[in-house]
């Protein structure tokens, strides 16, 4: 190309940068900055997260509660979440697993007050700063970023991972409420086991009626209820028709041969003589064929 010396760069020169999988270190960097952000921040409306009232979800993601209140409170946003949902027949299976990164309202899978926990944390604020954090008050130990915490259902409040252990009876140390094991929910936990125990827990209570706080799911009855409802006016309307077939009979609706031929077998019967039966049903069934050819010649 020009005699000077050039040459055709090949494709592996002119991408120099190619894709390549993520190291573990990068990963690492990577979850921590989400955390770092949910912590922080509110999923869905981006401001500050406010440790002093806050909820969390059935996977441990946090939000403000005025958030929440805000959402269930709009119809907007209902109406959005429920085009959302009601794009697949199973609605657990669009909710989204991201922590660290913007959501809407839908995504979070939240249809009451009854889908969320409100937190009850032992705030501080350390020397030289003025934001909030949480302390266990087991363990004495910082908890946020970097420290695994721990709430429990229902009643909310937070702990260290450390302290799950030393709770005495399966119960908490703060309200002396009873919980379960599988009531140990981790807060922005990104381990993909543990949140699917998470999500295993939250199919087992919508089996049974219930919601992540332990209390009865109103969606799901009402689904059966309006179920039952239609079943039974089904029932109802199939027993009216039939109610109204007897009672067209009854009424002398009946269609003219059925209504003779049971006129005649009525006769038959009162007749205690059996030539004279038979000779009346002999006449009653000519006059039955007869009226029947006169029906059909008017009608020609």
């Amino acid at each position: 190309m020009g005699n000077d010396g050039g040459s055709i760069p090949t494709r592996r020169e002119l991408v120099k940068n190619a894709a390549r999988p993520k190291t573990v270190s990068e990963l690492k960097a990577t979850t921590e900055e989400a955390q770092a952000h949910a912590w922080k921040y509110d999923p869905i409306t981006g401001k500050d997260i406010s440790l002093d009232d806050v909820v969390s979800d059935w996977r441990g993601r946090i939000y403000n509660y005025e958030t929440v209140l805000s959402c269930l409170t709009d119809e907007k946003e209902l109406e959005a979440a429920k085009r959302y949902w009601e794009a697949a027949e199973d609605p657990s299976s669009l909710v989204s697993e991201k922590v660290g990164q913007s959501m809407s309202f839908g995504e979070t899978g939240i249809r009451s007050v009854r889908d969320v926990v409100r937190l009850k944390g032992r705030t501080y604020a350390p020397r030289g700063s003025d934001l909030l954090r949480w302390q266990c008050p087991m363990t004495m130990r910082d908890l946020g970023l970097g420290a695994k915490a721990i709430y429990l259902v229902p009643c909310g409040h937070v702990f260290s991972e450390l302290a799950v252990d030393k709770f005495p009876e399966k119960r908490c140390v703060e309200c002396s409420e009873g919980f379960e094991t599988s009531d140990i929910i981790p807060i922005l936990s990104t381990d993909k086991a543990q949140v699917h125990k998470l999500r295993q827990r939250l199919d087992r209570l919508r089996a049974e009626g219930l919601t992540h706080s332990l209390k009865k799911d109103k969606s799901a009855s009402e689904k059966k209820s309006k179920k039952s409802k239609r079943k039974a006016g089904a029932d109802g309307e199939s027993g009216d028709s039939k109610s109204k077939a007897s009672a067209a009979t009854v009424d002398g609706a009946a269609p003219p041969a059925k209504k003779q031929r049971a006129e005649a077998n009525s006769i038959y019967s009162r007749i205690n003589d059996p030539m004279t039966a038979a000779l009346t049903a002999k006449v009653l069934a000519e006059q039955e064929k007869l009226q029947r050819q006169r029906r059909q010649a008017v009608g020609k």
